[in-house]
């Protein structure tokens, strides 16, 4: 599977809410880092970050562009509300070995009428 596929997969799964099929196109030692939290480390990490932020928020991915370069995947998205954002997918052997995302957490948080941080 090219990266361009496996993020074409990604986002649909990731649209259905399905945290364990999107933990499976994850290397059992990936990475992903969402810039405005601290690092994941592991599949087991991601798919239960993936578990809470689906039970916490009805999140759309819509796909404005997704590049390809390479092992890497460059995917550029929106959502209903407004939300937009970037992430970049590197990929061996099939599966996502690192993941980092840029989006804006703040803005996440008030259209999801979720508490924001206090400090």
């Amino acid at each position: 599977m090219t990266p361009k596929t496996l993020v074409e997969e990604w986002v649909r799964l990731f649209n259905e809410g399905n945290a364990q099929a999107l933990g499976q196109l994850y290397a059992e030692d990936a990475i992903n880092h969402q810039v405005a939290n601290s690092p994941l480390k592991g599949k087991k990490a991601i798919i239960n970050s993936f578990e809470t932020e689906f039970a916490t928020a009805k999140m759309t991915c819509i796909v404005e562009h997704i590049f390809e370069d390479g092992d890497w995947a460059i995917l550029e998205w929106k959502d209903p509300l407004g939300l937009r954002g970037c992430g970049f997918f590197q990929v061996s052997e099939g599966k996502i070995v690192f993941q980092r995302g840029y989006w804006d957490k703040l803005s996440f948080l008030r259209v999801h009428n979720l508490p924001l941080p206090t400090t």
